[in-house]
Parts: C-alpha cells; sequence; structure tokens
C-alpha cells in the first residue's frame, strides 16, 4: 500500500489574535502541500488560540472563530486539513471542534468527547460534550479524529475509530508543558497505538500563554507502539511523515534534557509572555543573588541583551560584594546596568514614621520597607519606559511567604516563581557548565543567600536550609501529604508544622502574586486553588 504522507503543523497561535492564527495555518497548510502531504494537522483550538477561558463567553468571539474557520475551509485544496476551532450549534452549545476541509469545503466536524476538568483545564465550564467518533478520507486513506483529552482516557474513541477501519488515528492536541511531561505523552500514545493496532499522530500546540507553556513536541507512533517521528521542542515545526508501506517513518528531532529542557520552558514562557503582550523589553532589580542572576540571565536566552536592563538598588545592609556580582553578571550577559540608592528614600520613611513607632523596636517592617521602595522604583522605571518588571521570587519563598507584599512581588511577570530554590541553583550550575564559562559569577553560589534587609542576614534565621525546606514543600504543595505523613518520611515534625503554618498564612500573598510560568505538575495558582481563610492546617 502506498505510504499516506502527513504533515503535523506544531504552531505558536496567540489567544483572541483570530486573523493572525489563520494566516499562519494557511500558510502551514500550503508549506505541508507544497511537501507532498495529503493530510496536515493542527493543535487544538488552533483557531481561536487555547486557553480562550471567558472569551468563549462572547458571542462577538465566536462568531469571528466560525468565520475564519469557514473561510480557511474554503481555501484548502489539493489536501486535507484537520483544524481546532470552536464548534457552535443551532442551539448555541459550543463544543472543542476538529475541523475538516478539502477541496474547498467544510468536509465534516468532530466534537471534543471527554473534558478535562482538573489542574488547569476547566472545559466543563465552556463546552458540551461531543458523542461520535468519526473516520473520514484523507486522499484513499481513512482517517480517525480524536482531541487531546480524548486520548488520555482508557475508553475514548480511539478503538471505535479504529475498528471503523481507520488507517490512522490524529490527535490535535494543546497539552501543557511540567517537566518530564513529553516522556508521559509518548507512553499514553504509544499504549494507545498498540491497543488499537493503529499508527497514531499527536499534533501538540507550542507556545506560552500567560502561566502556561506549550512544548510541542508532536510525535507520530506506530501500530506497534513504536516512535517514528518526532517535532522539535519548543519551537514552530512542521513534521512530515510517511505512514505505512516502505517509506514509513519520519525525522526524529532530539529532545533537551532534564534542565536544559526546563530553561527552554521558562525562556519560551517568558519570551511569549512579553512578545505577545507588545513589551519593549524588561527589568531586572539585580541584587547580586542567585534568583535575579538566573532570571537575567533566562531573559537574555529569552530577548537578548538589548531587551534587557539591569537595576542595581542598594540599601544600608547591602554588601559591596552584591553590587560587584550584580555587575559581573551584567557585563558577562552584555546588559545595561543602572546603580541606584535607596538609602536617602529609607531615611525620609524612617524619619516620617518615626512619630508612630516611637518606643518599639524594629522587625520586618522596617525590612519590608526597603522592598517596597526597591518595587516603587522598579514599577517606576517601568512605567517610564514601558518594560515588564520580571519578578525574582522562586517557589520556595513564594510558598512559605518568604517575600514582600507590594515589594520584591512587585512586577508583571515571575519567571521562576514555580522552581524551587535548589532547583535555582541547580539551572544555574547547568547554565554556567553549557556555556563553557562562568556567566553567573561563582561567588553567588558560595555565599549564603540573603535579602539582605537587615544586619547580617540570612535565609535560614527564617527558614529551614532549603534541603529540608523543598521536599516538605514538594510533600505538601503538589502532592497535598498531611502532617503526619511527612513526619513518616523523615522530616522532624516541628520543622513540617512550621512550613505548612508558613504555606497556610501566605495564600493571600500568593494570590496577589504576578503570574509565572507553570514547570511543575502543580503550580501555585490555578493548579493550587486553596481559601484564603481557612482554619484547617495539616
Amino acid at each position: 500500500m502506498k505510504p499516506l504522507r502527513i504533515a503535523l503543523a506544531q504552531i505558536n497561535t496567540t489567544v483572541g489574535d483570530i486573523a493572525g492564527n489563520a494566516r499562519k495555518i494557511l500558510a502551514y497548510v500550503a508549506r505541508a502541500r507544497k511537501a507532498g502531504a495529503a493530510l496536515v494537522v493542527f493543535p487544538e483550538l488552533a483557531i481561536p488560540g487555547y486557553p480562550p477561558e471567558d472569551l468563549l463567553l462572547r458571542d462577538s468571539f465566536l462568531e469571528e472563530n466560525m468565520r475564519t474557520w469557514k473561510e480557511i475551509a474554503r481555501q484548502v485544496k489539493g489536501i486535507t486539513a484537520v483544524v481546532g476551532f470552536v464548534h457552535r450549534d443551532d442551539k448555541g452549545r459550543r463544543y472543542n471542534a476538529a475541523g475538516i476541509a478539502a477541496g474547498g469545503r467544510v468536509r465534516g466536524v468532530y466534537r471534543k468527547i471527554h473534558l478535562p476538568n482538573y489542574g488547569v483545564f476547566d472545559e466543563v465550564r465552556y463546552f458540551s460534550r461531543g458523542k461520535d467518533p468519526m473516520v473520514f478520507p484523507a486522499g484513499r486513506s481513512p482517517v480517525g479524529v480524536t482531541v487531546c483529552e480524548d486520548i488520555w482516557v482508557h475508553r475514548g474513541p480511539l478503538p471505535r475509530e479504529a475498528r471503523a477501519g481507520a488507517r490512522l488515528i490524529v490527535n490535535l492536541s494543546s497539552s501543557p508543558y511540567h517537566a518530564g511531561k513529553w516522556e508521559t505523552r509518548r507512553e499514553v500514545v504509544a499504549r494507545h497505538a498498540a491497543a488499537s493496532r493503529c499508527p497514531v499522530a499527536y499534533c501538540n500546540l507550542v507556545g506560552g500563554q500567560d502561566e502556561l507553556v506549550f512544548d510541542g513536541g508532536s510525535m507520530v507512533v506506530s501500530a506497534t507502539g513504536t516512535l517514528l517521528a518526532r517535532a522539535k521542542m519548543f519551537e514552530e515545526d512542521l513534521l512530515l511523515c510517511d505512514v505505512d508501506g516502505n517509506g514509513e517513518g519520519g525525522r526524529i528531532d532530539p529532545s533537551p534534557k532534564d534542565d536544559e529542557e526546563i530553561f527552554r520552558a521558562l525562556a519560551l514562557g517568558t519570551r511569549d509572555y512579553v512578545d505577545k503582550n507588545r513589551f519593549p523589553g524588561v527589568i531586572v532589580g539585580l541584587s547580586g543573588g542567585i534568583d535575579s542572576s538566573l532570571v537575567a540571565v533566562i531573559a537574555v536566552e529569552a530577548l537578548g541583551p538589548r531587551r534587557v536592563l539591569g537595576v542595581t538598588m542598594s540599601s544600608l545592609y547591602t554588601a559591596r560584594m552584591s553590587v560587584e556580582d550584580a555587575h559581573a553578571l551584567a557585563s558577562n550577559l552584555g546588559i545595561r546596568c543602572i546603580d541606584l540608592s535607596i538609602r536617602d528614600v529609607y531615611r525620609a520613611f524612617e524619619s516620617e514614621l518615626s512619630g508612630p513607632f516611637r518606643g518599639l523596636s524594629p522587625d520586618a517592617t522596617e525590612e519590608n520597607i526597603q522592598a517596597r521602595i526597591r518595587g516603587t522604583i522598579l514599577m517606576a522605571l517601568s512605567n517610564k519606559f514601558g518594560h515588564l518588571v520580571l519578578t525574582t521570587g522562586n517557589k520556595s519563598e513564594m510558598s512559605v511567604g518568604y517575600a514582600t507584599l507590594y515589594g520584591d512581588m512587585a512586577g508583571g511577570f515571575a519567571m521562576i516563581k514555580d522552581l524551587y530554590k535548589t532547583n535555582v541553583y541547580r539551572l544555574s550550575r547547568s547554565y554556567n557548565l553549557r556555556c563553557g564559562r562562568t556567566v553567573i559569577p561563582e561567588r553567588v553560589f558560595t555565599r549564603p543567600p540573603s535579602a539582605e534587609l537587615a544586619p547580617d542576614q540570612k535565609d535560614t534565621d527564617s527558614l529551614p536550609e532549603y534541603d529540608v525546606l523543598d521536599p516538605i514543600l514538594r510533600m505538601y504543595v503538589e502532592k497535598d501529604r498531611s502532617i503526619p505523613e511527612m513526619a513518616a518520611a523523615g522530616y522532624p515534625e516541628e520543622v513540617v508544622r512550621r512550613v505548612v503554618a508558613l504555606v497556610d498564612q501566605s495564600e493571600y500573598k500568593r494570590r496577589q502574586a504576578p503570574p509565572g510560568v507553570k514547570i511543575t505538575p502543580r503550580a501555585l495558582g490555578r493548579d493550587r486553588r486553596m481559601p484564603i481563610t481557612s482554619r484547617f492546617h495539616g
């Protein structure tokens, strides 16, 4: 049998840019047709962008999406295209759909059957469930179609489509990234392919959308579960693959591993947040510490050095080495760095508050004033130049509230808010190794971490060592382990109780934090929705 040449159009869409997404879709249709493909497949909801959230409740949005789908279908000739869009029936019900177009006409519409309603997914809020599987012709080959969650469930439409004679099953997906997720997807796709004895082509979205990153990695798996082709990760790509016959197979692009994978996810999420929201550049407060160093490094990777501005803001407690290391980093990255001082502004606050504070000892109040002065300065620069402020707090700090509301939490995007402190060190080390030179100064790694808001301050004055704190946070924040379970895992119960209390007490801060890139299975924010007011602990 002659091979069926398919193309997976792994594109980076923008939510709400329906016209721009349509132009990109038609450009990839033309590329696939020129490459000799009989079928081209696009990601889930490629026309409106994913996830459109409450835009789906607006009639004007749905109507433009529907008009655009019909116009795309009129222009698809010489090839069959499967495109994700929102279908609205004559009763006003919305469906997450895959449209099939060929010969300048709409040839069919498949409606997603299984709607995810967990983690970051909220599809039951927006969509009705489809009921029927679908097999359509691509050239002379029967092809089954599914959408994202349809392939993750045990009893989805895929086996029925295979039994109906499909020679290939395609899956339109917009599967958000977390570390190691590509291998999980491969296992799921391979299991279904082997069970149904039918090749599966999985087309995933790529790009950043608010907190979410879509890593691409589209793939084709044979009827025995063998990987036949894999697209690039974190980049747009057109993956071609011949299915069946002597020409079976396609390109298998290598994928990044471990720390490099996370690094590229953070860079892509940052780049798309900045570019899709049309910011000319970013501002990073450089403290000379590990967190701001990694944020600056990733910002330069994402945007280039000319679009990144570093700012030092020395206080009475800032060590000279902190400023030196910040400047060394800026020089190594080739970014501009300006020096400002908060000393005089802080003294003005002290003077103004001396009356109300008379007789009271200094405490976290004075520390927070310094952080808030810095936040004000960064936001003033942002207002004046139009640049986005990148906050530098990590997941360890954000989990336990070791951050100042309206201070170091002030900004527009929290790039590393889903990265634990121990991971910050690891990613920074691996970055220096990949570069083959010391971009992040060695002293940044060896100095004890400190907010430098009080004399001789260290993070460990307020928190357990990060090697102890981070595993407890993983168990509590990501896996919902109880205090007895964490204590049974070998962590001192008094430490566990203290950490749990800090996490629970800090929910109100996290609710006011800027969005940041999700890179773990359960990030703070959309993944983990806890009440602010609660008396249950542990």
